[in-house]
């Protein structure tokens, strides 16, 4: 099933000069990026964003990470998107992910761990709305579409 995912690099990876080997991968993997956006995050969309940490004990320096630097939003588009990022990020804790993802391979805190993938529909579309407008959101065909998807 085609879904939609947002997916943000944050500061640490756009800091550390991160964002096309990154970027690379989603599109090297045969997904299609819909919509991407270079950006400062204001307090506000980053307490909304990470709202449901609010009463956690990290939450104010995870705000003052976010907010620390521009981050590179964006959608992606592909065949079960959601499921397939996610493998590729890899587990929170840098030191727990996998070699070979993006997390295992650029990260080593879990506070600076490169990048942010939805985890569900519900949350992609919820972090979609609040960072892209509809008309942000470009549709096209890949011309590779036949070798990426039987």
């Amino acid at each position: 099933m085609i879904e939609k995912s947002f997916v943000m690099m944050k500061p640490d990876a756009v800091s550390r000069r991160l964002m096309g080997q990154i970027l690379s991968r989603f599109e090297e993997k045969g997904l299609k990026i819909v919509a991407l956006k270079l950006r400062a995050i204001d307090e506000d969309l980053a307490r909304k964003h990470y709202g449901e940490h609010s009463d956690k004990p990290f939450f104010e320096g995870l705000i003052e990470y976010i907010t620390s630097s521009p981050a590179l939003t964006m959608v992606i588009e592909g065949d079960d998107a959601i499921a397939v990022i996610r493998k590729m990020v890899g587990a929170t804790n840098p030191k727990e992910a996998a070699i070979g993802t993006i997390r295992g391979d650029f990260g080593m805190d879990t506070g600076r761990n490169i990048i942010h993938a939805s985890d569900a529909p519900g949350s992609a579309k919820r972090e979609i709305a609040l960072f892209f407008d509809e008309d942000e959101i470009c549709d096209y065909s890949m011309s590779d579409n036949a070798w990426i998807y039987e």
